[in-house]
Protein backbone atom coordinates (compact mmCIF):
# COMPACT_ATOMS: atom_id res chain seq x y z
CA UNK A 1 0.00 0.00 0.00
CA UNK A 2 2.82 2.37 0.92
CA UNK A 3 4.58 1.63 -2.39
CA UNK A 4 1.39 2.39 -4.28
CA UNK A 5 1.00 5.71 -2.47
CA UNK A 6 4.65 6.51 -3.11
CA UNK A 7 4.27 5.82 -6.85
CA UNK A 8 1.05 7.86 -6.91
CA UNK A 9 2.73 10.89 -5.31
CA UNK A 10 5.72 10.56 -7.66
CA UNK A 11 3.28 10.49 -10.59
CA UNK A 12 1.51 13.62 -9.30
CA UNK A 13 4.86 15.37 -8.76
CA UNK A 14 6.04 14.56 -12.29
CA UNK A 15 2.70 15.75 -13.70
CA UNK A 16 2.98 19.01 -11.77
CA UNK A 17 6.57 19.56 -12.93
CA UNK A 18 5.65 18.87 -16.56
CA UNK A 19 2.67 21.21 -16.26
CA UNK A 20 4.91 23.92 -14.81
CA UNK A 21 7.46 23.40 -17.59
CA UNK A 22 4.93 23.68 -20.41
CA UNK A 23 3.25 26.62 -18.72
CA UNK A 24 6.57 28.51 -18.54
CA UNK A 25 7.45 27.48 -22.10
CA UNK A 26 4.05 28.51 -23.46
CA UNK A 27 3.97 31.84 -21.64
CA UNK A 28 7.54 32.59 -22.74
CA UNK A 29 6.60 31.81 -26.35
CA UNK A 30 3.55 34.07 -26.13
CA UNK A 31 5.66 36.84 -24.58
CA UNK A 32 8.26 36.52 -27.35
CA UNK A 33 5.56 36.73 -30.04
CA UNK A 34 4.02 39.73 -28.30
CA UNK A 35 7.37 41.51 -28.09
CA UNK A 36 8.12 40.78 -31.76
CA UNK A 37 4.72 42.10 -32.80
CA UNK A 38 5.05 45.25 -30.69
CA UNK A 39 8.50 45.89 -32.16
CA UNK A 40 7.11 45.50 -35.69
CA UNK A 41 4.32 47.95 -34.84
CA UNK A 42 6.81 50.46 -33.47
CA UNK A 43 8.98 50.14 -36.59
CA UNK A 44 5.97 50.69 -38.87
CA UNK A 45 4.81 53.75 -36.94
CA UNK A 46 8.30 55.26 -36.66
CA UNK A 47 8.93 54.83 -40.38
CA UNK A 48 5.57 56.33 -41.31
CA UNK A 49 5.97 59.25 -38.90
CA UNK A 50 9.45 60.04 -40.24
CA UNK A 51 8.26 60.15 -43.85
CA UNK A 52 5.18 62.20 -42.93
CA UNK A 53 7.45 64.76 -41.26
CA UNK A 54 9.93 64.86 -44.14
CA UNK A 55 7.14 65.33 -46.69
CA UNK A 56 5.38 67.93 -44.52
CA UNK A 57 2.19 65.86 -44.62
CA UNK A 58 1.56 66.21 -40.89
CA UNK A 59 -0.18 69.23 -39.40
CA UNK A 60 -1.53 69.66 -35.89
CA UNK A 61 -3.91 72.32 -37.21
CA UNK A 62 -5.30 70.36 -40.13
CA UNK A 63 -9.03 69.76 -39.93
CA UNK A 64 -10.24 66.20 -40.45
CA UNK A 65 -11.17 65.76 -44.09
CA UNK A 66 -14.86 64.93 -44.60
CA UNK A 67 -13.95 62.26 -47.14
CA UNK A 68 -11.58 60.57 -44.69
CA UNK A 69 -14.19 60.80 -41.91
CA UNK A 70 -16.54 58.78 -44.12
CA UNK A 71 -13.94 56.04 -44.40
CA UNK A 72 -13.80 55.60 -40.63
CA UNK A 73 -16.28 53.16 -39.09
CA UNK A 74 -17.00 53.51 -35.39
CA UNK A 75 -18.05 50.95 -32.79
CA UNK A 76 -18.90 52.59 -29.46
CA UNK A 77 -19.35 49.31 -27.52
CA UNK A 78 -15.70 48.30 -27.86
CA UNK A 79 -14.30 51.78 -28.55
CA UNK A 80 -12.97 50.80 -31.94
CA UNK A 81 -12.43 52.77 -35.17
CA UNK A 82 -11.60 51.02 -38.44
CA UNK A 83 -10.52 52.77 -41.63
CA UNK A 84 -11.97 51.08 -44.69
CA UNK A 85 -9.41 50.28 -47.40
CA UNK A 86 -11.12 48.34 -50.22
CA UNK A 87 -9.35 45.20 -51.46
CA UNK A 88 -7.69 44.72 -48.07
CA UNK A 89 -10.32 42.48 -46.49
CA UNK A 90 -12.64 45.39 -45.76
CA UNK A 91 -15.87 43.36 -46.10
CA UNK A 92 -14.83 41.09 -43.24
CA UNK A 93 -13.73 44.05 -41.12
CA UNK A 94 -17.07 45.79 -41.65
CA UNK A 95 -18.85 42.58 -40.62
CA UNK A 96 -16.77 42.55 -37.44
CA UNK A 97 -17.65 46.19 -36.71
CA UNK A 98 -21.33 45.38 -37.30
CA UNK A 99 -21.26 42.40 -34.93
CA UNK A 100 -19.51 44.49 -32.28
CA UNK A 101 -21.98 47.35 -32.76
CA UNK A 102 -24.97 45.04 -32.41
CA UNK A 103 -23.20 43.19 -29.57
CA UNK A 104 -23.74 39.86 -31.30
CA UNK A 105 -21.46 36.87 -30.76
CA UNK A 106 -21.82 35.37 -34.22
CA UNK A 107 -19.53 34.10 -36.93
CA UNK A 108 -18.71 36.68 -39.63
CA UNK A 109 -19.88 34.21 -42.28
CA UNK A 110 -23.40 34.55 -40.88
CA UNK A 111 -23.49 38.21 -42.03
CA UNK A 112 -24.74 38.65 -45.59
CA UNK A 113 -21.89 39.62 -47.92
CA UNK A 114 -24.03 41.74 -50.27
CA UNK A 115 -25.76 43.68 -47.51
CA UNK A 116 -22.70 44.67 -45.49
CA UNK A 117 -21.85 47.55 -47.87
CA UNK A 118 -25.45 48.83 -47.87
CA UNK A 119 -26.50 48.60 -44.23
CA UNK A 120 -27.31 51.74 -42.24
CA UNK A 121 -26.39 50.03 -38.98
CA UNK A 122 -22.69 50.87 -39.36
CA UNK A 123 -21.72 54.28 -37.99
CA UNK A 124 -19.24 56.44 -39.87
CA UNK A 125 -17.19 59.03 -38.03
CA UNK A 126 -18.60 61.67 -40.40
CA UNK A 127 -22.03 61.17 -38.80
CA UNK A 128 -20.77 62.66 -35.48
CA UNK A 129 -20.41 66.38 -34.70
CA UNK A 130 -16.90 67.74 -35.36
CA UNK A 131 -16.00 68.11 -31.69
CA UNK A 132 -17.07 64.54 -30.91
CA UNK A 133 -15.15 63.23 -33.92
CA UNK A 134 -11.92 64.45 -32.38
CA UNK A 135 -12.83 63.07 -28.96
CA UNK A 136 -13.43 59.62 -30.46
CA UNK A 137 -10.17 59.76 -32.41
CA UNK A 138 -8.32 60.64 -29.22
CA UNK A 139 -9.82 57.89 -27.08
CA UNK A 140 -10.78 54.93 -29.32
CA UNK A 141 -8.48 52.21 -30.71
CA UNK A 142 -7.83 53.15 -34.34
CA UNK A 143 -6.86 50.54 -36.92
CA UNK A 144 -5.67 50.75 -40.52
CA UNK A 145 -4.76 47.72 -42.66
CA UNK A 146 -2.65 48.08 -45.81
CA UNK A 147 -1.61 45.86 -48.72
CA UNK A 148 1.12 45.93 -51.35
CA UNK A 149 -0.13 48.73 -53.68
CA UNK A 150 0.23 46.79 -56.93
CA UNK A 151 -1.23 43.58 -55.54
CA UNK A 152 -4.21 45.64 -54.38
CA UNK A 153 -4.47 47.18 -57.86
CA UNK A 154 -4.49 43.77 -59.56
CA UNK A 155 -7.03 42.50 -57.04
CA UNK A 156 -9.30 45.46 -57.83
CA UNK A 157 -9.02 44.83 -61.57
CA UNK A 158 -9.79 41.11 -61.26
CA UNK A 159 -12.70 41.67 -58.90
CA UNK A 160 -14.37 44.59 -60.64
CA UNK A 161 -13.77 43.95 -64.34
CA UNK A 162 -13.60 40.18 -64.68
CA UNK A 163 -16.72 39.51 -62.60
CA UNK A 164 -20.25 40.42 -63.61
CA UNK A 165 -20.70 43.53 -61.49
CA UNK A 166 -22.70 45.82 -63.82
CA UNK A 167 -21.37 49.23 -62.74
CA UNK A 168 -17.71 48.29 -63.24
CA UNK A 169 -17.87 45.54 -65.88
CA UNK A 170 -20.26 47.57 -68.07
CA UNK A 171 -20.44 51.29 -67.18
CA UNK A 172 -16.82 51.96 -66.16
CA UNK A 173 -15.56 49.35 -68.65
CA UNK A 174 -17.28 51.08 -71.57
CA UNK A 175 -15.78 54.42 -70.50
CA UNK A 176 -12.29 52.89 -70.51
CA UNK A 177 -12.81 51.17 -73.87
CA UNK A 178 -14.05 54.40 -75.46
CA UNK A 179 -10.93 56.21 -74.24
CA UNK A 180 -8.27 53.70 -75.20
CA UNK A 181 -9.57 51.69 -78.15
CA UNK A 182 -8.95 53.39 -81.46
CA UNK A 183 -11.69 51.43 -83.20
CA UNK A 184 -14.10 52.19 -80.30
CA UNK A 185 -14.95 48.49 -80.13
CA UNK A 186 -16.81 47.99 -76.84
CA UNK A 187 -16.90 44.19 -76.91
CA UNK A 188 -14.82 41.95 -74.64
CA UNK A 189 -13.37 42.62 -71.20
CA UNK A 190 -11.27 45.65 -70.39
CA UNK A 191 -7.65 44.49 -70.49
CA UNK A 192 -5.32 45.08 -67.57
CA UNK A 193 -3.21 47.35 -69.81
CA UNK A 194 -6.27 49.51 -70.60
CA UNK A 195 -7.18 49.63 -66.92
CA UNK A 196 -3.67 50.81 -65.96
CA UNK A 197 -3.75 53.47 -68.72
CA UNK A 198 -7.04 54.68 -67.27
CA UNK A 199 -5.69 54.87 -63.70
CA UNK A 200 -2.47 56.72 -64.58
CA UNK A 201 -4.30 59.44 -66.54
CA UNK A 202 -6.56 60.39 -63.62
CA UNK A 203 -5.94 62.73 -60.71
CA UNK A 204 -5.42 60.42 -57.72
CA UNK A 205 -7.89 62.47 -55.68
CA UNK A 206 -10.66 61.44 -58.06
CA UNK A 207 -9.78 57.77 -58.43
CA UNK A 208 -12.35 55.13 -57.52
CA UNK A 209 -12.16 54.05 -53.88
CA UNK A 210 -11.11 50.52 -54.88
CA UNK A 211 -7.82 51.70 -56.40
CA UNK A 212 -7.38 55.11 -54.79
CA UNK A 213 -4.03 55.36 -52.91
CA UNK A 214 -4.41 54.09 -49.35
CA UNK A 215 -2.85 57.11 -47.69
CA UNK A 216 -5.52 59.34 -49.24
CA UNK A 217 -8.29 57.14 -47.87
CA UNK A 218 -7.12 57.09 -44.25
CA UNK A 219 -4.75 60.08 -43.85
CA UNK A 220 -2.26 58.25 -41.56
CA UNK A 221 -0.02 61.32 -41.32
CA UNK A 222 -2.69 63.17 -39.34
CA UNK A 223 -4.64 60.32 -37.78
CA UNK A 224 -2.33 58.42 -35.47
CA UNK A 225 -3.47 54.83 -35.82
CA UNK A 226 -2.89 52.64 -32.78
CA UNK A 227 -2.42 49.58 -34.97
CA UNK A 228 -0.97 49.56 -38.48
CA UNK A 229 -1.79 46.13 -39.85
CA UNK A 230 -0.79 44.61 -43.16
CA UNK A 231 -2.55 42.13 -45.41
CA UNK A 232 0.74 40.25 -45.52
CA UNK A 233 0.70 39.72 -41.72
CA UNK A 234 -3.06 39.72 -41.37
CA UNK A 235 -3.53 36.72 -39.06
CA UNK A 236 -1.11 38.12 -36.46
CA UNK A 237 -2.42 41.67 -36.68
CA UNK A 238 -6.09 40.69 -36.47
CA UNK A 239 -5.44 38.57 -33.38
CA UNK A 240 -3.85 41.53 -31.59
CA UNK A 241 -6.58 43.96 -32.69
CA UNK A 242 -9.40 41.76 -31.38
CA UNK A 243 -7.48 41.00 -28.19
CA UNK A 244 -6.81 44.68 -27.55
CA UNK A 245 -10.45 45.74 -27.89
CA UNK A 246 -11.57 42.64 -25.90
CA UNK A 247 -13.88 41.39 -28.64
CA UNK A 248 -15.99 38.29 -27.84
CA UNK A 249 -14.27 34.98 -28.60
CA UNK A 250 -16.73 34.10 -31.37
CA UNK A 251 -16.04 37.31 -33.30
CA UNK A 252 -13.01 36.31 -35.30
CA UNK A 253 -11.46 37.12 -38.66
CA UNK A 254 -11.36 34.00 -40.88
CA UNK A 255 -7.95 32.42 -41.45
CA UNK A 256 -6.44 34.08 -44.54
CA UNK A 257 -5.34 30.65 -45.84
CA UNK A 258 -8.99 29.87 -46.56
CA UNK A 259 -8.96 32.34 -49.44
CA UNK A 260 -7.26 30.16 -52.04
CA UNK A 261 -8.40 32.26 -55.02
CA UNK A 262 -7.25 35.60 -53.69
CA UNK A 263 -4.77 37.68 -55.62
CA UNK A 264 -1.23 36.92 -54.45
CA UNK A 265 2.32 37.86 -55.41
CA UNK A 266 2.57 35.32 -58.24
CA UNK A 267 -0.72 36.38 -59.82
CA UNK A 268 0.26 40.04 -59.46
CA UNK A 269 3.56 39.41 -61.25
CA UNK A 270 1.74 37.67 -64.11
CA UNK A 271 -0.41 40.76 -64.66
CA UNK A 272 2.48 43.21 -64.34
CA UNK A 273 4.36 41.30 -67.04
CA UNK A 274 1.65 42.45 -69.47
CA UNK A 275 2.73 46.08 -69.00
CA UNK A 276 5.54 47.89 -70.78
CA UNK A 277 8.16 49.68 -68.73
CA UNK A 278 6.57 53.11 -69.28
CA UNK A 279 3.32 51.82 -67.78
CA UNK A 280 5.23 50.27 -64.86
CA UNK A 281 6.92 53.58 -64.09
CA UNK A 282 3.67 55.56 -64.30
CA UNK A 283 1.69 53.18 -62.11
CA UNK A 284 4.39 53.07 -59.44
CA UNK A 285 4.39 56.88 -59.44
CA UNK A 286 0.65 56.82 -58.69
CA UNK A 287 1.27 54.73 -55.58
CA UNK A 288 4.66 56.14 -54.61
CA UNK A 289 3.43 57.50 -51.27
CA UNK A 290 1.82 54.17 -50.38
CA UNK A 291 5.11 52.43 -51.11
CA UNK A 292 7.01 54.89 -48.92
CA UNK A 293 4.63 55.37 -46.00
CA UNK A 294 3.84 51.70 -45.52
CA UNK A 295 7.33 50.42 -46.33
CA UNK A 296 6.55 48.29 -49.38
CA UNK A 297 9.33 47.47 -51.81
CA UNK A 298 9.10 47.06 -55.56
CA UNK A 299 11.66 44.74 -57.13
CA UNK A 300 9.50 43.52 -59.96
CA UNK A 301 11.97 44.81 -62.58
CA UNK A 302 14.43 42.09 -61.62
CA UNK A 303 11.73 39.46 -61.14
CA UNK A 304 10.22 40.15 -64.55
CA UNK A 305 13.58 40.33 -66.39
CA UNK A 306 12.83 43.62 -68.13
Amino acid sequence: MNRLLEKFFIFLLLGALLGLFFSIYWNTEITDHEEDWLKTQKDRKDSLHSICQNKNFSSSEKKLDEYVARQLFVDENYKFIYCEVPKVGCSIWKKIVLLLTLNLSRDVFEVNQDEIHKTNLLKRLSSYPSKQQQELLNSFTKVMITRHPLERLVSAYRDKFLHLEPYYSITVANEIKALFRKNKNLTGNVTFQEFVNFVVTRDTKHLDIHWKPMFQLCDPCNIHYDILGKYETLDQDVSHVLSRIKAPQRVRYPNSKLYTERTNKDITTQYLKKLNWDQIQKITDVYQMDFSLFNYSFTVRMEMSF
